[in-house]
């Protein structure tokens, strides 16, 4: 698989004009290479919107899905850094998923990344999923990296003492990720197989937008320091 393990722990959030040069500063030299020091975690990416709400996202891979709720995970969540309280405090519109990674097709990843928020039933999940298999076909489209299917763990998603993410209403969503080489062959693909006609049996998605990385970091660039 094009993704590093098969757990993902997905989170966005906003933050105010005032705060953000600190938010930024404290993700770039201390949060992300925190967590991907955690035991189990492999590597970490970052954006910044595009043509998406909230701003900013990060994507976690983790080896599997029970590292999200290891205890060297909880033990670093039950003991945040100063900083850390400090700009948690701050966020804004935060979503906060722990997901299994249920499908991934095609080689590396890319500058840019679409996001489309899908709102599955028990009783449609298996024939969304079946449509899934076929609508992550990179290879069909230039510019396209790989597409990848994360399904969310309701147990394990929302907010902790010190992250205020949003209430927990869509933490059975689904997160399809669409990695390409520019955003303009991201927003094609969103635009033909989830929004326009050919989305069917797909419903309209709860969201999309588009993110542009920022940087990323795996776990061998900290094991080297």
């Amino acid at each position: 698989m094009p993704l590093a393990g098969t757990g993902m722990l997905l989170t966005s959030m906003n933050i105010d004009a005032a705060d953000e040069a600190d938010f930024n500063r404290w993700y770039d030299r201390e949060h992300l290479e925190e967590r991907v020091a955690i035991e189990g975690f492999l590597e970490a990416r970052r954006y910044v919107a595009h043509a998406a709400n909230p701003k900013y996202l990060s994507l976690y891979s983790t080896a599997t899905l029970e590292v999200l709720d290891s205890p060297a995970y909880r033990a670093r969540l039950a003991n945040q850094t100063e900083w850390s309280r400090r700009s948690m405090a701050h966020f804004k519109n935060m979503l906060r998923v722990v997901a299994r990674i249920t499908i991934s097709k095609g080689t590396g990843r890319g500058a840019a990344l679409g996001l489309v928020r899908l709102r599955p039933t028990p009783d449609n999940a298996g024939a969304w999923r079946d449509a899934l298999q076929e609508k992550l076909a990179p290879q069909d489209r230039e510019g396209i990296i790989s597409m990848h299917l994360l399904e969310s763990e309701p147990e394990l998603s929302g907010a902790t003492a010190d992250i205020p993410a949003e209430r927990n209403e869509g933490a059975r969503d689904w997160f399809v990720l669409i990695d390409g080489t520019q955003v303009g062959a991201v927003s094609a693909v969103i635009a033909e197989r989830f929004t326009g006609p050919a989305a069917s049996p797909l419903p309209l998605p709860v969201s999309v937008g588009t993110y542009s990385l920022m940087w990323d970091l795996a776990k061998s660039d900290i094991a080297n320091n």
